[in-house]
């Protein structure tokens, strides 16, 4: 195929099947979800910044992981809310391309963030002596980079991959953005290379950082039985509880659409969605929520906020 037809190449978005005739109602909770996500993050963001006493590495991780939540809002917002605002499908090649690079690069970002997090809390819990040592603001910056790094070079071969490949007359997306599973089954042509590419990435990113998260919960049970406390235990895993919240809300829909696609082949094409959509949407809005409810610092930050917002408005009406 010449690369004028490549260039011309388009794709169509899928929204929820079955329910495109209320697809415009439906933009409403998208739109809800959306400003929830950028409010919230955006506010994580804020708070560790603004608050000295939340200048710590654990907060720190917490910040990195309100930005690849909001880079993961901000890669599904340009195809999703068009679709169910104004109906639009066509999504033109590179458009697509750039869209499936960045919406990858952030849900494994999301996932190493995770796992830094979790190394994090066993340190925390297991050495607690030696945490302000072990994690200085230049490892953690570090790691900061190393993820960054690991993301965006293990994605980068995807859209070039796929841009040379010859694609055929059903150019018909499954999801409502573009992935690479999905657009790579509409090749033409031998995708050996780049199935062999895709799990490879996987398996080297989520499959390396789930294993991982695991072993370090194991690490943190064995150090959190050994105290002889009952309150130092249950205040040892009290720490840890919006991490497991985040883990689950991450994992939990992506092991679900595994084995929907491996074992579920009778599974309806609205339920691959509405998991795809879990994974990808869910998992930024409901973050901060649960960071904010379970973590004292920024709750008590948060208040102080919201009352001193109040008084202002009442202040401005008395006048």
């Amino acid at each position: 195929m010449s690369d004028s037809n490549h260039t011309s190449t388009s794709f169509f978005l899928m929204g929820l099947p079955g329910l495109e005739a209320v697809h415009a109602w439906l933009s409403i909770p998208l739109c809800a979800m959306y400003v929830a996500s950028l409010a919230g993050n955006s506010l994580i963001l804020w708070v560790v910044r603004t608050e000295p006493s939340l200048h710590q590495p654990m907060y720190y991780f917490l910040s990195m992981l309100a930005v690849t939540d909001l880079g993961l809002s901000a890669s599904t917002l340009p195809s999703m809310l068009p679709l169910y605002m104004l109906g639009s499908r066509v999504v033109a090649m590179d458009v697509c391309l750039a869209q499936l690079f960045f919406i990858h690069t952030f849900s494994i970002m999301e996932s190493s963030v995770l796992l830094t997090m979790a190394f994090d809390r066993l340190v925390a819990i297991s050495n607690p002596l030696r945490y302000g040592t072990i994690l200085t603001s230049p490892r953690i910056a570090s790691l900061g980079l190393a993820i960054v790094v690991r993301s965006v070079g293990l994605h980068i071969p995807a859209p070039i991959m796929l841009k040379k490949l010859p694609y055929c007359q059903n150019h018909q997306l499954s999801h409502s953005y573009c992935l690479h599973p999905d657009v790579m089954k509409l090749a033409c042509a031998d995708t050996h290379v780049n199935s062999a590419y895709g799990l490879f990435v996987v398996l080297s990113t989520l499959g390396v950082d789930s294993v991982l998260i695991v072993l370090s919960y194991g690490l943190i049970l064995q150090t959190v039985l050994s105290i002889a406390s009952r309150t130092e235990r249950l205040k040892a895993l009290n720490t840890c509880v919006s991490h497991i919240c985040a883990v689950l809300l991450f994992y939990t829909p992506m092991i679900g659409l595994s084995m929907i696609h491996r074992f579920g082949k009778r599974a309806s094409l609205c339920s691959r969605v509405l998991l795809s959509y879990l994974h990808f949407l869910t998992p930024p809005v409901l973050n901060p929520v649960v960071y904010t409810i379970k973590t004292k610092q920024i709750r008590l930050k948060m208040l102080r906020l919201f009352h001193s917002g109040e008084a202002g408005i009442r202040h401005t009406q008395d006048q």
